[in-house]
């Protein structure tokens, strides 16, 4: 391949991982980038665990030997049968130059593990080249060729380097969306789902529903005495509660396979179950309920559920199943009920709910009728 082949190449690679829409995505972009730039077999590449001291394979890409899988799930190797990867950066490349990638074969006499590695797999050479980000050794890109192939050469470690280069800026853009993403869907506080996370799941769950009948359940929760909390010993107790109360949530939500839990902000909060039965559900907002009342701080929780398990009539949108569980939540509070109120088992909570919806239809008509 030639010098504007190879600019292609970087080119191609930049934008294969800037499309990516999952991290799994971009990974599997920047193997295949890099294979194909390097007229390689196979590519593959792994992140250094430091906490773990491994070498472990994020993506293998090409031509799979047995034993090997595009995404494995812990294909991992103890960091001191590659040193190379974990040797201080700036003692290696004090001379300012950056990293450096380097050659080995079948038949070579360097030591360590890469060259058994290739004999192994049948393969007769490769080029590893470190991905560097922020000054550190994130992990390290391999390509290898077949036996049979030509075997890499030092034009090809530098350009291996290159590519590196380009997939650790790939990695470090999509390191910065994945949080922005993660930051966009999150509350702040609690670390649950926010709001727009909710409305994005139920839309994708009534969806479900309608396709397959899938149950899909909200229950929305009102946590009692955070005014009582923040007035009498502060907002940063008052914050503590909602903290508590989020990881008890979270805790309840992972008896619901799939479930999701969020705070939808201030005292309230909610959570999507798409799958198991209204009756699991139920039974697992009274587990949350028995919890809350055993929190230190606050009153317990006030606890509605709507769930198309139950007869609630046609559920058309996300809107009609909140009108649900917020009556249903109205209810409980106003009772002071240790228990949730399940819309469809209390029949004066549809007539709420409903009549709720036809005094906003009225606001409305009367809002464009003065206009």
């Amino acid at each position: 391949m030639g010098v504007d082949g190879r600019l292609r190449a970087v080119v191609g690679l930049a934008q294969a991982m800037a499309a990516a829409c999952a991290p799994r995505d971009s990974v599997r972009a920047a193997a295949r980038g890099a294979r194909l730039a390097m007229d390689g077999s196979f590519a593959a590449i792994s992140a250094w665990e430091r906490e773990r001291g491994r070498l472990r394979v994020l993506v293998n890409e090409g031509e799979l030997r047995p034993g090997e899988q595009e995404f494995p799930a812990d294909e991992s190797y103890p960091v001191h049968d590659f040193p190379e990867i974990t040797e201080f950066l700036h003692e290696r490349w004090v001379g300012g130059s950056g990293p450096h990638a380097w050659v080995e074969s079948a038949d070579g006499t360097r030591p360590g593990r890469r060259g058994e590695a290739l004999r192994r797999r049948g393969r007769a050479s490769c080029v590893v080249a470190p991905v560097v980000l922020s000054g550190r050794a994130w992990g390290e890109l391999y390509v290898a060729r077949d036996a049979g192939l030509p075997d890499f050469d030092e034009d090809d470690a530098e350009f291996a380097a290159v590519l590196a280069a380009v997939v650790a800026a790939g990695l470090a853009q999509n390191e910065r969306l994945e949080e922005a993403r993660r930051l966009a869907f999150t509350d702040p506080l609690t670390g649950l789902a926010n709001r727009r996370a909710v409305d994005m799941r139920l839309d994708e769950a009534l969806e479900e529903h309608r396709r397959t009948a899938a149950v899909v359940s909200l229950v929305v929760c009102d946590l009692n005495g955070l005014k009582k909390v923040n007035d009498t010993f502060g907002h940063a107790m008052g914050d503590r509660l909602l903290e508590r109360f989020g990881s008890v949530l979270s805790l309840c939500g992972a008896m619901l396979p799939g479930a999701l839990v969020a705070r939808l902000g201030g005292d309230e909060f909610c959570l999507v179950s798409v799958g198991p039965p209204a009756d699991e559900v139920v039974r697992v907002t009274e587990e949350l309920c028995l919890r809350a009342a055993e929190l230190d701080l606050g009153e317990g929780v006030a606890c509605g559920v709507a769930s198309t398990g139950d007869p609630i009539g046609l559920v058309k949108s996300s809107r009609r199943l909140f009108r649900l569980a917020d009556a249903a939540q109205y209810k409980a509070k106003a009772a002071r009920s240790p228990k949730p109120v399940v819309a469809g088992r209390d029949t004066a909570v549809i007539r709420m709910a409903d009549a709720a919806q036809q005094e906003a239809a009225g606001e409305r008509r009367r809002f464009r009728g003065r206009a």
